[in-house]
């Protein structure tokens, strides 16, 4: 299992998404993906994200402005 980090911090909607997509692609089950994203919106978009891919939402954290997103990849 690995730890996979992303940082989208300073893109706008959909940046954030897009480059978890990215990620997300060259994943494996049971890799975590950590996202580092400043776009408020990356909160709502990453559990519609979640729940139309089947994969599991583990932490979001909002400290200073900078948004951290924990990723479990339940399903390729």
């Amino acid at each position: 299992m690995a730890e996979v980090s992303v940082d989208a911090r300073g893109a706008a909607c959909p940046g954030p998404i897009t480059e978890l997509s990215k990620a997300y692609r060259n994943s494996h089950v049971g890799d975590t993906i950590t996202i580092l994203a400043t776009d408020q919106g990356i909160k709502s978009d990453v559990q519609a994200w979640a729940e139309r891919t089947g994969n599991k939402v583990l932490e979001i954290r909002d400290e200073a402005g900078v948004i951290t997103v924990r990723i479990q990849v339940l399903k390729r």
